[in-house]
């Protein structure tokens, strides 16, 4: 019962995390993520749509921004990228439900999404063993020092994380679990 309460309190407590005013938040996500952000394929069969994200209240000197979604339960000893977009102008506060799928052209024009570890651009879903305790899903959207990133496409992830924390002025994140 203890660890239960412990998790209620993480979630609520979780659900918004902010650096000095700059907040995320979604109105498609909350505590659980949905069969809409479940990934499909690799045994699940969610519908894989990004969610809609809003920020806030940046620091002074943000010159573009980059929106990330990570795994650090994964069972692979490093977590799993879900998703990786950067160089989104600074103008930009908000990203549309269905934007991590390149096919629909939804980014702000110049932003850019990196192979995840599903090995291919865009937004993948939440994906979790069988079995395992339920994941941690944690969206973070960085305020950068830099207009633009020297990544590509077919950047790695870990390069993009290194670059995102080395540029990084702010960070504000959501914390969604799943489990199955």
């Amino acid at each position: 019962m203890k660890k239960f309460t412990l998790l209620i309190v993480g979630v609520c407590m979780g659900v918004f995390l902010h650096a000095g005013g700059f907040t995320l938040k979604s109105p498609d996500i909350s505590g659980q993520l949905t069969i809409d952000q479940v990934y499909k394929g690799f045994g699940c069969s969610g519908k894989n749509i990004s969610p809609e994200l809003v920020w806030s209240h940046a620091p002074k000197g943000t010159k573009s921004f980059a929106v990330t979604l990570y795994d650090p339960d994964a069972p692979t000893g490093s977590g799993w990228w879900h998703w990786l977009v950067f160089n989104i102008p600074a103008s930009v506060h908000k990203l549309p439900a269905g934007a991590g799928d390149p096919a629909k052209h939804l980014l702000p024009k110049g932003a850019v999404q990196s192979r995840t570890d599903f090995g291919k651009p865009g937004f993948g879903g939440a994906c979790p063993p069988v079995g395992d305790r339920a994941h941690r899903y944690i969206f973070t959207v960085y305020a950068l020092d830099v207009e633009k990133l020297p990544l590509d496409a077919d950047s790695p992830p870990a390069l993009v994380g290194f670059m995102l924390e080395k540029h990084a002025i702010a960070k504000a994140s959501l914390i969604s679990y799943y489990g199955r």
